[in-house]
């Protein structure tokens, strides 16, 4: 029988400090997949599909997690640069439109992000990427700085959010063609050997025309590095000032 359900999942996650730091694997290994299974529907989650689950958050009006439904602890986790690697990035840009659902409007690709903090700023042990809204002064600085990005790895020459990022130009309209996680292993010194102590994010944007993402990754720090999250908005206020 199937037990750990919509209540157990308010449980796992209202404790203080998330104090189980596998409740995201007990909700999607627990109740997701056997429910799925079980042809009963994916509840908690909303989605699960390609080895990746999606499941709405507590935190944020429309915040969406993708979480792998198989055991991979976070960034660090070398599962993730193995060709097998389930497409946990390719999942979240999807989990698009059901943002867009909870907040009742469709947003520009540059209004939305995808974020996995480091292995030392995050609460979960189960690796999961934040789907949600970007701060809007976030969205208006990469606006800005487009134009001066191709695909290298370059540290920018103005902070988002406080913090000094690596960025790069990645030209997808999906990422279903693209491992963020693998570019920035093989592209940034000293990376793959740490990928730990990095977070990293891949934002809309469009180049020439055409869609694409702008990837940020940074480390860990003791001033705030190494948290992605911090450069989206889970209050979303982008969806209430854009037309």
């Amino acid at each position: 029988m199937l037990t750990f359900g919509v209540g157990a999942y308010v449980s796992a996650l209202s404790g203080p400090a998330h104090a189980d730091p596998l409740a995201l694997w007990r909700i999607v290994h627990g109740a997701c997949v056997p429910h799925v299974e079980a042809g009963l529907g994916p509840k908690p989650c909303e989605r699960v599909d390609q080895g990746v689950a999606i499941l709405k958050d507590l935190v944020g009006i429309a915040q969406m997690l993708t979480i792998p439904t198989r055991r991979i602890t976070g960034i660090e986790d070398p599962q993730m640069l193995a060709l097998n690697a389930p497409p946990v990035f390719a999942v979240a840009w999807s989990a698009k439109t059901l943002v867009e659902a909870r907040l009742g409007r469709a947003l520009p690709r540059e209004a939305v992000g995808l974020a996995i903090n480091s292995k030392w700023a995050r609460s979960q042990d189960q690796l999961h990427v934040h789907v949600d809204c970007m701060a809007i002064p976030v969205m208006k600085a990469l606006a800005e700085y487009a134009s001066a990005l191709d695909g290298v790895w370059r540290a920018m020459t103005v902070p988002l959010h406080g913090q000094i990022y690596f960025a790069r130009r990645v030209d997808s309209a999906d990422l279903v063609d693209v491992a963020p996680l693998k570019l920035l292993a093989d592209g940034v010194e000293g990376a793959r050997g740490h990928m730990g102590a990095y977070s990293l994010a891949a934002v809309g944007a469009t180049f020439d025309g055409k869609p694409g993402f702008i990837l940020l990754a940074d480390q860990f720090s003791l001033e705030g590095g190494g948290h992605a999250e911090d450069i989206q908005d889970h209050d979303c206020a982008i969806a209430h000032s854009t037309p």
